[in-house]
């Protein structure tokens, strides 16, 4: 696999623990944690939407 080039989230400071994302050219999406970059998640797309999506859900239920 060719080298990836990894974004980092805009909602990240300067330090660490940020995520990352890269798109590898096959499609797939990685993700990884600033502090471990040799360890990363790959996701297709449709997945990675329905986790965001779940993640948005429990966040508004937690405002309330």
């Amino acid at each position: 696999m060719s080298e990836l080039n990894w974004q980092k989230s805009s909602f990240s400071s300067e330090a660490s623990n940020c995520i990352e994302l890269a798109t590898a050219p096959d499609g797939t999406i990685h993700l990884r944690e600033s502090d471990e970059p040799t360890t990363s998640l790959a996701v297709q797309a449709p997945g990675l939407n329905s986790l965001l999506r779940a993640a948005r859900r429990e966040i508004r239920r937690l405002q309330g």
